[in-house]
């Protein structure tokens, strides 16, 4: 008893709550039974079990283990990339619509000319760059959050980390995308220059040679300062912030039961409620940035001030904004959903919750 008390007061229990209610069903009625599954070992020993041990067991995965940062580390992997190559012709659209605005002048006549012009499968250019990318970056951007949330809350002591939690949260999520960011910006590179510029390439792999033959290995990067720009301040502090804290107020004030004793399902639900929400405030202040990053990737040796000078400061803030709130709302609910389901699926609680009072008592070793 006193290690459990111990371990609730050196990490924050306002970031985790761990599931009490054996009620639950569907996805936990299908967790069990995945946990239930055996498979031979490699050696013709006892059988080792399917799932990956959930964290409320003796001998599962623990909070903050190596295990689990590795767990989140692959539900970003599947929220970003699925997420992110499933909305490839939306995307394509809006990157085409910030580019040729006179050629793309509407959500619905830049489908039509891309129809015409490219076919059906004009709408997944791009995609292989798109999946790589985009999984490199979620792969970071989760793992890394869940690790910095975890290492911040521990400097700052259980009172201050509940007390300041929304700048842990932001603070965290800031410091994985710098890396996140690093992975992901050769793929946006060459997918942006694919999707905009018919007959430069066919995908990645005669992608990639020509973008570097013609801007060189450092022209993969020209971008990293504008997509810092769009995805740390303005896209990934707003949507992991945000969601941490409409999460919390579902639970707080919207769902007369307490996050540990509600369903699987349900938190699932609010996990992509939270993340539909979020990702309309993401795609707002977020939107500038990818203007930029855009029309930068697009255009050899352009500058930040040709960008501006084109588009203007009201093309910078509107130009694609209705169709990448549509694309960045449902992306950011699907990935949140997902990852959370991940989670789930492998006997981890969802992310986010009511926030206790804090705790103020010394930690026992």
């Amino acid at each position: 008893m006193a290690f459990e008390n111990s371990r609730q007061a050196l990490v924050p229990s306002f970031l985790y709550t761990s599931p009490a209610s054996k009620n639950l069903f569907d996805v936990d009625a299908l967790a069990r039974r995945n946990r239930t599954l055996p498979l031979a070992s490699s050696n013709g020993g006892a059988p080792k079990s399917f799932m990956i041990p959930s964290p409320s067991e003796p001998g599962k995965i623990a909070l903050f283990s190596p295990t689990y940062y590795a767990a989140c580390t692959v539900g970003g992997i599947l929220s970003c990339g699925l997420t992110h190559m499933a909305v490839t012709p939306l995307d394509l659209v809006k990157c085409n619509m910030q580019i040729d605005p006179a050629k793309y002048k509407s959500i619905s006549s830049g489908f039509g000319v891309l129809l015409r012009e490219q076919g059906v499968k004009g709408f997944f250019r791009g995609w292989v760059p798109t999946l790589l990318g985009y999984s490199a970056q979620g792969a970071c951007k989760f793992g890394f959050y869940e690790f910095f949330k975890k290492y911040y809350s521990d400097i700052a002591g259980p009172e201050y980390a509940a007390k300041y939690k929304t700048l842990i949260y932001l603070a965290g999520s800031a410091s994985a995308e710098v890396i996140a960011d690093v992975a992901l910006c050769p793929m946006e590179a060459v997918k942006v220059r694919v999707q905009t510029q018919p007959g430069f390439a066919r995908g990645l792999s005669d992608g990639l040679p020509k973008f570097v033959k013609s801007e060189g290995a450092l022209g993969l990067y020209k971008g990293l300062v504008p997509l810092w720009g769009r995805q740390i301040p303005s896209y990934t502090m707003m949507k992991f912030a945000s969601f941490e804290t409409i999460v919390e107020m579902l639970y707080k004030y919207a769902i007369p039961t307490p996050k540990d004793q509600c369903s699987k399902s349900l938190q699932l639900g609010v996990s992509f409620a939270g993340g539909y929400v979020a990702g309309i405030f993401c795609a707002i202040v977020s939107h500038p940035a990818d203007n930029l990053v855009s029309f930068l990737n697009n255009s050899k040796g352009a500058t930040v001030g040709d960008a501006v000078k084109k588009l203007g400061l009201w093309g910078l803030f509107t130009r694609g904004l209705p169709l990448r709130i549509v694309m960045i709302g449902t992306l950011t609910g699907a990935q949140w959903g997902i990852y959370d389901a991940f989670k789930v699926f492998v006997g981890l609680p969802t992310t986010g919750g009511v926030t206790p009072a804090p705790t103020t008592s010394p930690a026992k070793v």
